[in-house]
């Protein structure tokens, strides 16, 4: 509504750019969050809120950005955190601050091996090494109609859930750490490699593309949580489209996310 909430529930300090995204689907659900007001931040400005006491009067962070990638050149360069950033960050995650990923936060920061630690996988644009050995670039598909079920039916971030729901936005092929997350949601989609197309083939000019491109054919995790050293981490696939951002299953699922990982549920 435009107004001021100085005495919010919960208060949320919410990173975005890097990566298109429906600008007013997305504020309108946040707006639509109750008892959570958001404050939004866009990159580079927002890596300036990772120090600790400029991030304190936040009980949680929400990342909705892509930093590290440089789109700028042809094909696209991954670039290195600064160092400032990588302490920060550390620091935060040393003092127990909550903390929720949502869709392309997931290709964020290539170059930084930790993060893929701290958040649980990676989205790779390029064939890279990922936890020591050589893997392919991942894949998209765009507007996938698929079932949801919950893997944790009585986990905080689930209660309100229906056990299955539908839901038509951007699925990814990508490398997910199954073994170090605890797993939210699953997807009935197929992860097999016919299904997607490369990330790397479209940002250097062929999308929907993929061919000579095998990847192996991948998890079906859409939600996790897990701890990372003392702070609650939630990622959450869903998250591309004004369609999902709209829906009423996904906006509870979010709520409790930040209200989970805020340790406030």
């Amino acid at each position: 509504m435009g107004i001021i909430n100085y005495q919010p529930e919960l208060s949320a300090l919410v990173a975005t750019k890097g990566h298109p995204y429906p600008k007013d689907a997305f504020s309108e659900c946040l707006d639509s969050l109750a008892g959570i007001t958001c404050t939004v931040v866009e990159q580079p400005a927002s890596q300036e809120f990772l120090d600790p006491a400029l991030a304190a009067p936040y009980d949680v962070l929400v990342f909705y950005d892509m930093p590290g990638i440089d789109f700028s050149e042809q094909p696209p360069t991954a670039t290195r955190p600064p160092e400032r950033l990588q302490e920060n960050m550390n620091r935060l995650l040393e003092a127990g601050k909550g903390m929720v990923f949502l869709h392309h936060a997931l290709a964020s920061w290539p170059m930084w091996p930790e993060f893929g630690e701290i958040i649980g996988g990676r989205f790779f644009y390029n064939p890279q090494d990922c936890r020591g050995r050589p893997v392919l670039d991942s894949g998209y598909r765009h507007e996938v109609t698929h079932d949801i079920s919950l893997a944790s039916p009585d986990h905080p971030v689930t209660q309100g859930l229906p056990e299955n729901f539908q839901l038509t936005d951007e699925l990814y092929l990508c490398e997910i750490f199954d073994d170090s997350v605890h797993p939210l949601l699953t997807s009935n989609y197929s992860f097999a490699r016919e299904n997607f197309y490369s990330a790397h083939h479209a940002v250097t000019g062929k999308m929907y593309c993929n061919e000579g491109w095998y990847p192996p054919e991948g998890s079906s995790l859409v939600g996790w949580t897990r701890h990372h050293k003392n702070s609650r981490i939630v990622y959450l696939q869903p998250g591309d489209g004004a369609e999902t951002l709209g829906d009423v299953h996904y906006r509870l699922l979010l709520a409790n996310a930040i209200r989970w990982a805020a340790n406030n549920a």
